[in-house]
C-alpha cells in the first residue's frame, strides 16, 4: 500500500474503518524510516509503538514526527546540540499534551539546524539532512529534518518551529506545505526558546488541508504561556477581516537584486492562475519591508545571547572537563559545546546588547520593527492577502552558500512575518527545470488562518 502518499482524513478513514490498525500504520512509517532515514538524515531517534488515546479526533493514531526542541517528557531534546545531546525532556510541551490527549503516536524526533540557528539543516551536531528530492541539496533549515521526513514519506506531517522562516522555507524546499501560525495561537511552552518573541510552533504537511488539521488541534489557549493569546481576544482580530478575493503584492519588494528570474517568473504565473479563479491582484506599498532582514538579525541574535545563556556547564548539559576557575570552566563548556553559527550569533547578540550599543542598534531595531509591523498591518485594511514567493532560490547545493550573509538572504520573503506575528502559509508551486520545487507564500492578518486555508485550498486545486 502506498500510504505514505495518503493525507490524514484518508488515513483516519483507513483507521475507522479498520482496514488497518493503529499499530500497524505506525510500524508502516517506522519501516519507511528504517529504510530511508541512512540516506536522508531526517530522523536523529525513533520510538517504539505506544498504544495510545484512542479518540474521535481526526489525528487519533495518525503517527507524528516532531523537531528535536519540543518537549516529551522521558524522551531527549538536544535541539541539534552537542550542548544537550543527553539531555531529557523533564516535562511535557503543550502541543505535547495535545497529541497524547488525541492519541497520536510519536514516531521519532528530526534533525535541525542547532538550536534552530540556520537555514540549511547542515549546523546540526547530528550531521547534515538532505534533500530526498535531490540528495545534493539541502532540505532548507531550521526544520529540514521535519520537512524531509514528509517529503520523503517517512511521516504524514511533522511539527517545526518557525523564528524566520524555519518551516516555511525547508518546506519549500523539500516540496511540501509548512505553515507559521500567528504569534500566540499555539503555546511555545516545552519548546527550546531561540528567539522569545519569533518562535512559533506549526506544522509541516503534504496538503493544506492537513496543515489546517493539524494547526486546528494544536492551536489552544495555554494560560501557562503569557504569550499565549485567548480565543476571545482571537475573535477580535478574526472580525475585522474584510474578508474578499484580494492579494496584495509589494512589487518593488520584489525588484531588488537576488532573486531568481525563474522564482519571480513562477510567481507571477501563479499569481495569473489566482486572477482567473477571480481573485484581484492589487499592487501594495510596504516602503520599510526591505529593511525586515536587518531589523531581525539585530532582534533575533540579541534575544539569542539571553537564552543561550543557561547552558553554562554548571546546571544541565555538556560540562567540560577542563581544569580551572569557574570562568574556565564556562568558556571551555560553551566553546566545545556549541558550533561556530550559534557561537557566531551569540557573539553578535552580546555586541548590539552591550553598553553604548544598545541604543544605536537594538532599540532602533525595536522601533523599526514596530513601524514595519503597523504598514504590514495597515496592508490588510486594504487587501486579504499578501503574496511573495517563499524563497528567493530554490533549494542550493551544500557548501554553495559558505558566506553567512548569503545564507540569511534566503529568508528574505518569511521574515517580516515573524517580526510582525502574521500567520503565513508556503505551498508548492511548480518545479524547474532541474525539477526543484517552487512555492509561494501567502500571509493573512492576525489569527486568520482561516483565511489562508481557504486560499491555499483554492491555490492547490489551480496547481492540479
Amino acid at each position: 500500500m502506498n500510504l505514505e502518499k495518503l493525507g490524514i482524513k484518508e488515513l483516519q478513514e483507513m483507521l475507522r474503518t479498520e482496514k488497518i490498525t493503529r499499530e500497524e500504520l505506525f510500524l508502516f512509517f517506522q519501516d519507511k524510516i528504517k529504510n530511508g532515514n541512512e540516506s536522508i538524515n531526517a530522523f536523529v531517534e525513533t520510538y517504539s509503538f505506544e498504544d495510545a488515546n484512542k479518540t474521535e479526533h481526526p489525528l487519533s493514531g495518525i503517527p507524528v514526527a516532531v523537531k528535536d526542541n519540543i518537549a516529551f517528557t522521558g524522551k531527549k531534546m538536544s535541539a541539534g546540540s552537542k550542548m544537550l545531546e543527553n539531555y531529557q525532556a523533564p516535562y511535557d510541551s503543550a502541543v505535547a499534551e495535545i497529541f497524547k490527549e488525541i492519541g497520536a503516536p510519536l514516531l521519532g524526533r528530526t534533525n535541525m539546524d542547532e538550536f534552530a540557528m540556520g537555514s540549511s539543516t547542515e549546523t546540526s551536531y547530528y550531521g547534515a539532512t538532505k534533500n530526498p528530492l535531490d540528495t545534493l541539496r539541502v532540505p532548507g533549515g531550521s526544520s529540514g529534518g521535519s520537512a524531509a521526513a514528509v517529503a520523503a514519506g517517512m511521516a504524514p506531517y511533522a511539527l517545526g518551529s518557525d523564528t524566520g522562516g524555519s518551516i516555511r522555507q525547508p518546506a519549500a524546499y523539500c516540496g511540501v506545505v509548512g505553515l507559521k501560525p500567528s504569534y500566540g495561537a499555539v503555546s511555545r511552552r516545552g519548546l527550546i526558546a531561540m528567539s522569545s518573541s519569533l518562535d512559533v510552533i506549526g506544522p509541516i504537511t503534504k496538503s493544506v488541508e492537513d496543515a489546517e488539521l493539524v494547526f486546528e488541534a494544536i492551536a489552544r489557549h495555554d494560560p501557562l504561556d503569557s504569550t499565549s493569546v485567548p480565543h476571545e481576544e482571537r475573535r477580535k482580530f478574526q472580525e475585522k477581516n474584510i474578508n474578499g478575493k484580494v492579494i496584495g503584492v509589494p512589487k518593488a519588494f520584489l525588484e531588488r537584486e537576488g532573486i531568481a528570474p525563474d522564482v519571480l517568473e513562477n510567481f507571477y504565473a501563479s499569481l495569473s492562475k489566482m486572477e482567473k479563479s477571480g481573485y484581484r491582484i492589487v499592487d501594495i506599498d510596504l516602503p520599510h519591508l526591505d529593511q525586515a532582514l536587518a531589523v531581525y538579525y539585530i532582534v533575533q541574535p540579541a534575544e539569542v545571547s539571553s537564552n543561550m545563556a543557561r547552558y553554562d556547564g554548571v546546571r544541565f548539559g555538556f560540562s567540560s572537563d577542563h581544569a580551572g576557575d569557574l570562568l574556565d570552566s564556562y568558556v571551555s563548556t560553551r566553546t566545545k559545546g556549541l558550533g561556530d553559527e550559534v557561537k557566531r550569533r551569540i557573539m553578535l547578540g552580546t555586541y548590539v546588547l552591550s553598553s553604548g550599543y544598545h541604543d544605536e542598534y537594538y532599540y532602533k531595531a525595536q522601533k523599526l520593527r514596530n513601524l514595519i509591523t503597523r504598514e504590514i498591518q495597515e496592508a490588510f485594511s486594504h487587501v486579504d492577502i499578501i503574496a511573495t514567493p517563499t524563497t528567493p532560490h530554490t533549494a542550493f547545493r551544500f557548501g554553495e552558500k559558505k558566506d553567512p550573509l548569503s545564507m540569511y538572504l534566503e529568508d528574505l520573503f518569511t521574515v517580516p512575518y515573524n517580526l510582525s506575528g502574521n500567520p503565513a502559509l508556503s505551498i508548492p508551486s511548480g518545479f524547474d527545470q532541474d525539477k526543484l520545487p517552487y512555492s509561494i507564500h501567502f500571509v493573512a492578518p492576525l489569527f486568520c488562518e482561516k483565511k489562508l486555508f481557504e486560499v491555499g485550498k483554492e491555490f492547490e486545486s489551480l496547481m492540479l
